[in-house]
């Protein structure tokens, strides 16, 4: 089937890409390039540079007639969104809506959802996090990720598409970007393979549940077959802390570089894990350990971000 990946150059987009066309499907990728890089785009998918916000992606609904669209597309910095919240806004709401809208006029079966399991909880009350806990999100970006379920929930409710919302943890691996200021492990390992010192923010101990990004792939094919519109968690249920990560990629980059602490950012999070038990029964669950996929992670910078 015809299938829109937004944010299909994207670091998690662009895995989702290659395992669609994997299975057999067509896919239309739509990413303004802002955060994606062309050397992520699959050559067997058609590309189109373009932001979710203009209104001309009313052309490629037309002519594609898409089944699904699976809407990556977004501003994902934390910080920025605290920042200048009306930027991270046009992007995750009015861009989100100007899909959301032609996938009502042309009969989209289905949407799958980036939502964020970390940001749209804020600060837990108890851990891990599941689906039912309070939403009480710190940063502009968790804000815009509720709305973006809330707005899928009202299309649903009013003739539109089938959605599954996909709330992930703190997603790691190979293609995530070094060079910004979200994406721990790609920058940890990027400055240490390079020879350089990593600041470590505020000190370390805030933790993530960190999910590879494979494992993530994995939970967006089994929500193309999903039989009806559901919200669900993607990560691993164990909390590791910053510091332990950036031990575990000082060692296995053999960089022995010490560790330094600066201070901590606004908007962010102490502790953040969630639950993954409701997505287990619909037949999900992590294949990849912390370990295993830094492991795989490391290996793709020492032979692409390093070349």
């Amino acid at each position: 089937m015809n299938i829109l990946v937004t944010g299909g150059a994207g670091f998690i987009g662009s895995h989702i890409v290659d395992a669609y066309l994997g299975l057999g499907h067509h896919v239309v990728i739509v990413d303004n390039l802002s955060s994606g890089r062309k050397q992520n785009i699959n050559k067997k998918a058609d590309f189109y540079q373009m932001d979710i916000q203009d209104k001309g992606i009313r052309e490629l609904f037309e002519k594609y007639r898409f089944k699904v669209v699976n809407h990556q597309a977004a501003q994902m910095d934390v910080r920025k969104s605290v920042q200048d919240p009306i930027y991270d806004a046009q992007n995750n709401v009015i861009g989100l809506l100007n899909v959301l809208q032609n996938c009502v006029a042309f009969s989209i079966r289905k949407v799958v959802f980036a939502s964020s399991g970390g940001a749209v909880y804020g600060e837990q009350d108890c851990f891990p996090a599941d689906e039912q806990h309070n939403t009480q999100p710190l940063s502009p970006y968790g804000i815009t990720k509720l709305i973006g379920e809330k707005y899928l929930y009202f299309y649903k409710q009013n003739g539109g598409p089938d959605y599954v919302a996909l709330r992930y943890a703190n997603v790691f691996g190979p293609r995530q970007n070094p060079h910004g200021e979200a994406g721990v492990v790609a920058i940890f390992s990027k400055m240490l393979l390079s020879g350089d010192q990593p600041v470590i923010n505020g000190t370390g101990e805030q933790t993530r549940d960190f999910v590879y990004v494979k494992d993530v792939v994995q939970a967006n094919v089994l929500a193309l077959e999903y039989p009806s519109s559901d919200i669900f968690n993607v990560g691993t249920g164990i909390e590791t802390n910053v510091n332990q990560i950036y031990r575990a990629i000082n060692q296995l980059t053999g960089a022995n570089k010490p560790e330094k602490h600066g201070p901590g950012k606004e908007g962010e999070q102490f502790r953040s894990v969630i639950s993954h038990v409701k997505i287990k029964k619909a037949g999900w669950e992590p294949a990849y350990s912390v370990e295993r996929g830094l492991t795989e992670t490391v290996e793709y910078f020492l032979q692409h971000e390093n070349a």
